[in-house]
């Protein structure tokens, strides 16, 4: 069942939404259906027989699709930013960056695609007479299992370059936001994607999801740490690769020469941002001594200023969570924290007078071990602040737990920060900026270390994970070994190619 979090837009109509759900590979009712294996098996089924012709196609022109979907999402974002605030309760801002991290990422990979799986020429055995290449080749079906708090981003964002790279896919649509997929699957058929070629399902993770990892050739997981677990060992034991972005405690660290008020802006975004519901936001935040004091005072100005509001248009700063297990557990963080002793400096209660999900951009000090909002990923508009002496100290700190995915740190002294990077555990670091940054570079990966993950997105990786890679090698003139039967021939070849070995080193040949 979807949950919506604000009044349903005014054009959004019955006749749409069955319109909508017509995508989805079963007999669907207007208010979600409950997919069963079955509805998996014949999804992968037509993937499958829709792909060797997609496959066939020049790159060109599968690029020409994704170029395509790409001008009419620009075109009707306004439709998809206000199914994204219907499904999620995000402030409109938050669900334009969505709108503009698909366009890139469409743009991107339809005009480099080509650069990243193009044919590697390399030497072979006998210079000359043996001649290599590496090609990608696709998968086959991937499946792609995407979260509710970036249903566009996350939903179509993985999808486009495991079709750009020839494969067909599975999506599993969010239960809680499966309309801003379906919408995004309309789009793509008009710009001319194949009937077939983009299954989705929708249903409960634990049938839907399973019955997906047991029938696709890859996976692309992006959701909880415990869930990626499970999907990894599933996908382990059939041998098929699995690309997983998982959760984080994300650390940013304000050096004793930063821009005090900078990183106070800067650490406000990183936090709040999209309500707290992002795997690469902020939830610690570890200050020099000497400027703690003049950044908490700032960091709470800038907190308190904050709008909150449910509206369909950009006048609201941060918005709802999306589902009352979210805003629980946020509530639960916050409630457990003050009761062994942290003090509230800004925020820290749900606000139903705007909305029943909403909860107050929340700042904590005093935050200890023993607090469950200390190491357990929060996942909302909530963030603890520390102070520390040393930049050793802060890079200690900012390691601490079994996540690895994303980290900030500000300081005037770029060279100094740079250092600071390379020793702290996350598969992206930010310098004088929160989070945006590492993942709006979509030519470089984005993924996390530890409990954060598997894999990466963007870049080369994140279209080359859906390829596997093949070797064809051609020989000429000769065969490779001695001639069959013939008296002494194997010592000669022996001899003969040892003689080779010899040279190729004295002319420093690889």
């Amino acid at each position: 069942m979807t949950t919506e979090t604000s009044s349903r837009p005014a054009w959004v109509t019955d006749e749409l939404i069955a319109q909508w759900y017509a995508w989805v590979c079963q007999d669907a009712t207007p208010r979600g259906p409950d997919g069963q294996p079955e509805d998996v098996a014949a999804a992968v089924a037509g993937a499958r027989t829709a792909r060797p012709e997609w496959a066939r196609l020049p790159l060109r022109r599968r690029a020409d699709v994704v170029l395509a979907f790409h001008d009419l999402l620009l075109a009707r974002q306004d439709q998809v930013l206000d199914l994204i605030q219907w499904e999620t309760g995000k402030a409109r801002y938050h669900a334009w960056q969505e709108v503009a991290q698909v366009a890139t990422i469409a743009r991107h990979y339809a005009r480099r695609a080509g650069h990243y799986l193009a044919p590697r020429h390399v030497r072979g055995m006998v210079p000359g007479l043996t001649k290599v290449k590496e090609v990608r080749v696709p998968k086959g079906v991937v499946g792609v299992i995407s979260p509710w708090n970036y249903p566009l981003y996350l939903g179509a964002g993985d999808a486009l370059p495991a079709l750009l790279a020839g494969n067909a896919v599975v999506s599993k649509a969010d239960s809680q936001t499966p309309l801003t997929l379906l919408w995004t699957r309309a789009l793509m058929a008009e710009a001319g994607l194949p009937d077939g070629l983009w299954q989705i399902v929708t249903g409960s993770g634990a049938v839907v999801g399973t019955a997906l990892v047991d029938a696709v050739d890859f996976v692309c997981f992006t959701g909880s740490t415990a869930t990626g677990r499970a999907v990894a060992e599933r996908a382990a034991r059939r041998l098929i690769g699995a690309s997983l972005e998982l959760g984080g405690k994300n650390p940013l660290i304000v050096r004793e020469d930063a821009d005090v008020a900078a990183a106070a802006a800067g650490t406000v975004v990183a936090a709040f941002a999209n309500t707290g519901q992002m795997c690469i936001h902020i939830e610690r935040v570890y200050v020099h001594e000497k400027v703690y004091d003049t950044f908490r005072d700032e960091l709470v100005r800038a907190t308190r200023a904050l709008e909150l509001g449910q509206a369909y248009d950009y006048s609201a700063d941060v918005g709802s969570l999306t589902s009352p297990a979210q805003l629980a557990t946020v509530a639960a963080h916050v409630d457990g924290a003050v009761a062994k002793g942290a003090t509230v400096l800004a925020g820290g209660r749900a606000r139903p007078d705007i909305g029943p999900l909403f909860y107050e951009p929340t700042v904590l000090e005093g935050v200890t071990a023993e607090m469950d909002v200390c190491g357990d990923e929060t996942f909302g508009p909530v963030l603890s602040l520390y102070p520390y002496r040393t930049d050793d100290e802060a890079v200690g700190l900012a390691n601490q737990g079994t996540y690895g995915l994303s980290a900030s740190i500000w300081s005037k002294d770029t060279r100094a920060a740079d250092r600071m990077a390379g020793r702290i555990r996350a598969g992206s670091v930010n310098i004088n900026d929160g989070a945006a940054a590492a993942a709006g570079s979509i030519e470089a990966g984005m993924g996390g270390m530890g409990d954060s993950g598997l894999g990466r997105r963007h870049g080369a990786e994140g279209i080359r994970k859906y390829t596997e890679s093949q070797t064809v090698a051609r020989q000429r003139l000769m065969p490779l070994g001695p001639k069959p039967g013939a008296a002494g021939a194997v010592e000669a070849f022996v001899r003969r190619t040892n003689g080779q070995l010899a040279l190729l080193r004295k002319l420093r040949v690889r």
